[in-house]
């Protein structure tokens, strides 16, 4: 209810974007109606499905936004007579734009929100997103004159200058309009405190990506550097909560969490989170300042924000601790959401289920239904990425061995403590391809209880053995480290077609994994294991396929030695290489369901 007991009913501009759609879940969780303000018909079906996975699809509608029209709505104001609330999160969060650009998306979306509310008759609070650098603009000096906005444009950028211009506006307008306003100025949005998730890739993200590709030189920044940041939820929790304050009326809030690390700790501690390699070089802001982009890789826009200001969050906390609102633990939602974008690719990979487990106490990285009891090991030199079409077409997932993919640990020897504790649970239907398949024979022979079926796809022991070349392990991890995925699609599978499926191994490659490949692929070439491997397999008793492809073939020896095992079936796809999970993925989808 609002303050005047009417049903409280939310209109949420930019609903799609990260903030407004933990928004609209926290109003909902709050008992309020939503509508979801979005521009399009494929942004409104997005919305109603996360928040369906979310569970709390009812009460909340959409409706489409047109900004251009003379009427923002069809229908009009008239047709929200019932809205009791405005939250505007709508604009643009891009570096990079020019004036014109950036005026039209920030400042013009909020002279268009304002002018919409001022129609609403049972509207209780217009609530603005503003930010904790652009905040406190004095509405007085609006219109900004020319000369004042050309300089200030200039000075910060087209994006930060949009902002504090669309700040002194939202004040400036409400104030003439008689409006009730309150405004929040949140620091860099991080993902949920709960699972980390967010799909915002710029500003502070970006960073954090060299530092994990290895990219990074330096970190930016000095001692006293302070880039705050806030999880999402929490952020969502308290706008949710002052649109319905008396007391917050004719606010502004800086929403931060005042225990955010300077910036170079926390890019310290996310280089941990990650297990990247940390710059030990850092780089003051005024230096940063004057070197050229190219060798600093920092968007000039953002350097503003690099800053030891602190901001007045007491008003913020005050209200919070009114509506009982706690600020998670900032090192824990980093490490969590840190832990996300790394999951995630940094919005390189979205699709599917992906996350991070603690198996045996090594990070290990997995795609695919969560605790799926059909189990994939991928082999080398790929990840268990190239494997998400098929974990996804038989309801399985796919697992970076460790050492391998985003996997922590160091290889094969890790294999004895972390296979057990891999196959925890219920028994699995295990599959294992190339050096996969040597850790699911080895998986069922130490563990025959949790294997209920064995398959194995290109078992390199069984197959004839590599180059002595591929011995050399500085040889390998070189060329390993020099390939792009056109070069290695080539060198696997003979064709460039499978380039984009190897994007993600061939970053993982040069960012840490080469050498620990190269160390594997040595050990496949060994007589030794090889035999140890193919005589573990004659022990076991559960049934067991082998599938590879025609183009590469069993050895003779290993198929008629094979032929005498009752429980074992030898299957081969016509035109497959080495990767059929690359190039033929149906066939082989449909042959593990």
């Amino acid at each position: 209810m609002t303050p005047h007991g009417a049903p409280r009913h939310a209109l949420v501009f930019g609903a799609s974007g990260l903030i407004g759609r933990h928004l609209m879940l926290s109003l909902a969780k709050a008992g309020a109606g939503v509508t979801a303000a979005v521009r399009s018909a494929a942004a409104a079906e997005r919305v109603m499905t996360w928040m369906e996975e979310q569970g709390h699809a009812g009460g909340v509608s959409t409706t489409i936004v047109d900004f251009n029209a003379r009427e923002i709505f069809a229908g009009g104001p008239e047709a929200f007579g019932h809205v009791t609330e405005i939250h505007n999160c709508a604009g643009s969060y891009r570096f990079g734009m020019t004036e014109q650009e950036a005026r039209e998306t920030n400042v013009g979306i909020v002279e268009h929100v304002i002018r919409f509310a001022g129609h609403l008759p049972e509207l209780t609070r217009v609530l603005h997103v503003s930010g904790y650098r652009v905040g406190g603009q004095d509405p007085n000096r609006i219109p900004w004159p020319e000369d004042y906005r050309a300089r200030t444009y200039a000075m910060l950028g087209a994006y930060e200058a949009s902002k504090m211009e669309s700040d002194a506006i939202f004040q400036k307008l409400a104030q003439e309009r008689g409006l009730p306003w309150s405004i929040v100025n949140p620091s860099a949005v991080i993902g949920d405190s709960v699972t980390g998730a967010s799909d915002q890739y710029v500003g502070l993200p970006s960073t954090i990506e060299q530092i994990w590709k290895g990219t990074a030189t330096a970190l930016p920044g000095g001692r006293a550097t302070f880039l705050p940041v806030v999880t999402v939820d929490y952020l969502a929790s308290f706008m949710a909560a002052i649109a319905v304050d008396p007391e917050a009326v004719g606010q502004s809030f800086w929403v931060l969490d005042d225990n955010t690390p300077p910036l170079a700790e926390l890019l310290t501690r996310a280089g941990h989170h990650m297990g990247a390699k940390i710059p030990r070089l850092q780089l003051p802001v005024s230096l940063i300042k004057r070197l050229p982009s190219a060798v600093t890789k920092a968007d000039p826009e953002t350097l503003s924000f690099m800053s030891s200001d602190r901001y007045p969050t007491g008003p913020a906390i005050a209200a919070a601790k009114r509506h009982g609102l706690r600020m998670p633990d900032v090192d824990l939602a980093l490490r969590r959401w840190v832990q996300y974008l790394v999951a995630h690719r940094f919005g390189a990979a979205n699709t599917g289920p992906r996350r991070f487990v603690d198996i045996a106490g090594a990070r290990t990285f997995e795609v695919g239904v969560p605790l799926a009891r059909k189990l994939i090991l991928p082999g080398l030199p790929v990840n268990a990425d190239t494997w998400a079409g098929v974990a996804e077409s038989i309801g399985g997932r796919a697992v970076d061995l460790p050492g391998l993919g985003l996997s922590g640990g160091v290889g094969v020897r890790d294999w004895e403590r972390w296979l057990p504790a891999l196959l925890d649970g219920e028994p699995v239907d295990l599959v294992g391809h190339s050096l996969g398949a040597a850790a699911a024979v080895l998986a069922t022979n130490q563990c025959p209880d949790q294997v209920k079926s064995l398959t194995l796809i290109a078992p390199f022991f069984l197959q004839a053995p590599t180059s002595r070349l591929l011995q050399v392990r500085q040889l390998v991890a070189g060329l390993l480290r020099g390939m792009d995925s056109a070069r290695l699609s080539h060198h696997l599978t003979g064709s460039v077609a499978s380039s984009t499926l190897l994007e993600s191994s061939v970053t993982d490659l040069r960012r840490s994994t080469a050498h620990r490949v190269a160390a594997q692929l040595a050990l496949t070439g060994s007589a030794r294991w090889r035999t140890t491997l193919t005589e573990t397999l004659g022990r076991v008793d559960i049934p067991v396929r082998i599938i590879t492809g025609s183009r590469d073939p069993l050895l003779p020896a290993a198929i008629e030695k094979l032929a005498s095992y009752s429980h074992l079936e030898l299957i081969s796809i016509p035109g497959a290489g080495h990767h059929p999970q690359l190039t033929h993925a149906d066939e082989l989808a449909e042959l593990l369901k």
